[in-house]
C-alpha cells in the first residue's frame, strides 16, 4: 500500500473518547482526550449510558474547557421523535457542543436551522464506505464522517485523496458489531428493545450453547427452553460474538491515510476503561509525532490495555476482513478490578477516596495517573467520614485515604483481580 501525508495531518491527530456520564467526561480529559463524545438521553444510541440530562451542562461547561465536545444525536428518528427533538432544541442549546453526530438526515435542517454554527459528523451508522458518499454528505454540510467500520485503510486513503477537505474519523478501540456498522436487528428480535433507537440489549454478548431440539438449535443460558434455530450452509454457521478491536500498533497507518480522529468505542464503559484506554492512544499518538515517551513507557502503556475487560482484540476490517470474521473464543477476560478514583487532598499523605467497589485496606492496591503508569501500596490505610479506621469500604460512603504513594487528585485506583473475581 502506498500511503500519502496530508497537509492537513500535520498536526496530532485527534484522540476521541466516551463518556456516558459527568465523571466519565472529566477522566477522559484528565487522561489525554481532546475532544470527547456525549449522548443526550432520548436521541443517543447508547441509551442504557447515563447520558445528559437536567442541568447537567453547567457541569460540563466547566469541564470542558479548551477540548472539544461532540452531542451524539444518533437514533434513527420515527415522526414522534422529530416532534421531541424539536421541543428539545432549546434545552440542547445549553451544552457547549462544537458538533452533532447524526445518523437520520432527517434532522439535519433542525439543526442547521438552530445551530447554525456548530459542525454536523455523520454517525458510522450512517454506513458511509465511499467517497461519492462522502461527497453527498459534504454538500448536506457535514464536516466530518465517522465511516463505516467495515472500511480498510487502502479505502480510508482513497477516500481522503478524493475529499481531503471532509474530515475522516474511525473507531480504533473497542466493540465490535456482529451487524454491518451496528445496524442490528437480534436485540428487538430477542428482548424487544431496538439497537437502532439506543436500547440495545447486547443479545450477541450472551452465553449459548447449541442443541439438538427438532434441530440444531441455541439456547441462551438465561433463557432455558427458549431455543433459537441456527441454519447451516456452505459449512458455516451463526456466530455471535465478535471480537473487539485494537489499533494502537497501527496508528502510522491512519495518519499516513489522512484520519483527522481516531475514535475510542465505550461510553457504557467504566471511568477506569475510559481513563486506560485514552492514556495509551495518547502516548501512542504523542510517539508518533516525536514526543517525550520512550519505547519502555510505550510499551507499558500499551501493557496497560491487556488489564482492562475486554474480548480477544483484532485488527477488524483495516487490513481486510479475515481476522475479524475469525469468531472470538473467550468471553470478557479481567485482570484487574476498578475500585475508584483519589479526589480532592485533605492533608499531606491524606486524600479523598471515592469508593466503586469494596475495598480491604488488606489488599494491595494499585494507583495510575494520567503520566504515572502505575504505582502499589499495601501499607495504606482508610478512614471513615468521622476520622476512624475501617476494615472494608464500600460504595456510595465517604472515606478519606492515607499512602505514602505519590497520587493526586484523579489517580485510578485497582487491584489484581482474585481467581475468583476473574473470567475468560
Amino acid at each position: 500500500m502506498i500511503f500519502r501525508v496530508f497537509p492537513a495531518i500535520l498536526r496530532l491527530m485527534e484522540i476521541l473518547s466516551p463518556a456516558g456520564n459527568v465523571e466519565k467526561l472529566k477522566y477522559a480529559y484528565i487522561y489525554g482526550a481532546d475532544a470527547a463524545y456525549i449522548g443526550i438521553r432520548n436521541f443517543s444510541l447508547r441509551q442504557k449510558a447515563e447520558n445528559f440530562k437536567n442541568e447537567e451542562y453547567k457541569l460540563i461547561r466547566e469541564i470542558k474547557g479548551g477540548k472539544k465536545l461532540y452531542g451524539a444525536l444518533n437514533i434513527y428518528f420515527h415522526e414522534g421523535d422529530l416532534d421531541k427533538l424539536d421541543e428539545n432544541l432549546e434545552y440542547i442549546a445549553n451544552y457547549p457542543f462544537d458538533a452533532f453526530i447524526i445518523s437520520d438526515i432527517g434532522i439535519v435542517r433542525q439543526l442547521q436551522k438552530r445551530f447554525p454554527n456548530t459542525e454536523l459528523h455523520l454517525s458510522t451508522q450512517a454506513n458511509c464506505v465511499n467517497s461519492e458518499a462522502v461527497k453527498m454528505y459534504r454538500d448536506m454540510g457535514f464536516t466530518r464522517v465517522v465511516l463505516g467500520r467495515e472500511t480498510s485503510l487502502k479505502e480510508i486513503e482513497r477516500i481522503k485523496i478524493a475529499v481531503p477537505e471532509v474530515e475522516i474519523e474511525c473507531f480504533v478501540h473497542g466493540a465490535m458489531c456482529l451487524a454491518y456498522s451496528g445496524r442490528c436487528f437480534l436485540s428487538s428480535w430477542m428482548a424487544d428493545r431496538s439497537g437502532n433507537q439506543g436500547l440495545c440489549s447486547h443479545s450477541c454478548r450472551w452465553d449459548y450453547r447449541m442443541l439438538q431440539e427438532g434441530g440444531t438449535v441455541l439456547e441462551e443460558a438465561k433463557r432455558p427452553a427458549e431455543y433459537y434455530p441456527v441454519y447451516e450452509g456452505d459449512g458455516f454457521t451463526s456466530i455471535l460474538s465478535s471480537k473487539d478491536i485494537c489499533m494502537i500498533d497501527h496508528l502510522k497507518g491512519f495518519k499516513d491515510a489522512g484520519v483527522d480522529s481516531l475514535k475510542i468505542e465505550g461510553r457504557m464503559k467504566s471511568i477506569y476503561y475510559t481513563s486506560i484506554v485514552t492514556r495509551a492512544y495518547r502516548k501512542a499518538v504523542d510517539a508518533l509525532e516525536g514526543g517525550a515517551v520512550s519505547t519502555d513507557e510505550l510499551s507499558g502503556f500499551r501493557k496497560e490495555l491487556e488489564k482492562v475487560s475486554h474480548r480477544e482484540f483484532s485488527t477488524g476490517f483495516y487490513f481486510g476482513r479475515e481476522d475479524i470474521e475469525t469468531p472470538t473464543e473467550k468471553s470478557y477476560q479481567r485482570e484487574y478490578i476498578f475500585m475508584g478514583m483519589i479526589g480532592r487532598k485533605i492533608a499531606e499523605n491524606q486524600w479523598e477516596l471515592i469508593v466503586k467497589n469494596q475495598i480491604r485496606p488488606a489488599e494491595p492496591l494499585e494507583f495510575i495517573g494520567p503520566d504515572i503508569l502505575f504505582v502499589t501500596d499495601e501499607y495504606y490505610m482508610v478512614y471513615d467520614e468521622d476520622g476512624l479506621p475501617v476494615e472494608q469500604a464500600d460504595h456510595g460512603k465517604k472515606y478519606t485515604i492515607t499512602t505514602d504513594a505519590p497520587v493526586e487528585e484523579g489517580f485510578i485506583v485497582r487491584k489484581k483481580a482474585s481467581a475468583k473475581e476473574s473470567w475468560k
